[in-house]
């Protein structure tokens, strides 16, 4: 590879949680190293960085996707939600309600995508919250709470 071009930066242009951010990096960085490193947005978890976990799940252009597995630059133009700029969604109020939070770690992952899923689909049947999930996982709850959290927060989308 050429050196020149692997020690080239650049500065991303990120709209993350309704604001415009710049950082600093290559054009092969991650969406989750910049979201963390960069931007200092650690609530995406850096894991397995094979995209089999989904704690590093953030809302990119109104989908749910893994940031180890995303570059940078295919973010820039798309708004990209984190954790951090869904306080305010009923699903993390009913993680809290439901009891679906253990050791924490794959928590942030499973809020977004659970907000995500209901953005989508607010009426969303067990089946329908069993499938978006599949892509993350958790040692801690066995699920049910996480799915029952989920389904609690449907209220919060039916507006």
């Amino acid at each position: 590879m050429n050196r020149s071009i692997r020690q080239s930066k650049t500065v991303y242009r990120l709209n993350v949680n309704g604001e415009t951010k710049e950082a600093m990096g290559r054009p092969a960085d991650l969406l989750l190293d910049t979201l963390r490193t960069g931007l200092g947005l650690t609530g995406a978890k850096k894991a397995c960085k094979n995209g089999d976990c989904g704690a590093c799940t953030v809302i990119v252009g109104g989908d749910a996707v893994h940031a180890c597995l995303m570059l940078t630059a295919e973010a820039e133009g798309k708004p990209v939600r984190t954790i951090e700029g869904l306080a305010d969604s009923p699903v993390q109020r009913a993680f809290v309600d439901h009891w679906a939070i253990q050791c924490g770690f794959c928590t942030p992952g499973f809020i977004v995508k659970g907000h995500s899923l209901l953005e989508h689909h607010p009426d969303a049947d067990d089946e329908t919250v069993e499938e978006w999930l599949q892509s993350n996982l958790c040692r801690c709850t066995g699920y049910a709470e996480i799915k029952d959290a989920i389904q609690a927060a449907k209220k919060g989308f039916a507006d």
